[in-house]
């Protein structure tokens, strides 16, 4: 079956760094473009980023943008999220997510995704 595990999530300092990864089986990777989104206590969860299923398109939310690269390797199945120059305001359970599309349509719209990972907690705090 489908199945999206992340991996990666910590605690850090402010300004400091972490690579998120996104795991995946049951399906060919290569075929579907895949996000990220994340979600802080009573708050919606947000997407921030997606990449193409070919790694040739990315696209980012604005208060992400510079600060996170998504990539993904596929011939290892894994998709990865590097995030630098962490804020507090960073701090959130993030979920990888597979697209229902080979491209990212409509990206930050967590209805055009149709599995998704468990989550991972990134904590940014002093």
């Amino acid at each position: 079956q489908v199945q999206l595990v992340e991996s990666g999530g910590g605690l850090v300092q402010p300004g400091g760094s972490l690579r998120l990864s996104c795991a995946a089986s049951g399906f060919t990777l290569a075929g579907y473009a895949i996000g990220w989104f994340r979600q802080a206590p009573g708050t919606e969860r947000e997407g921030i980023t997606c990449i193409s299923s070919s790694g040739g398109s990315t696209l980012y939310t604005d208060s992400v943008k510079g600060r996170f690269t998504i990539s993904r390797d596929n011939a290892k199945n894994t998709v990865y999220l590097q995030m630098n120059s962490l804020k507090p305001e960073d701090t959130a359970v993030y979920y990888c997510a597979r697209h229902s599309y080979r491209l990212c349509r409509r990206f930050y719209s967590d209805k055009e995704y149709n599995y998704w990972g468990q989550g991972t907690q990134v904590t940014v705090s002093s």
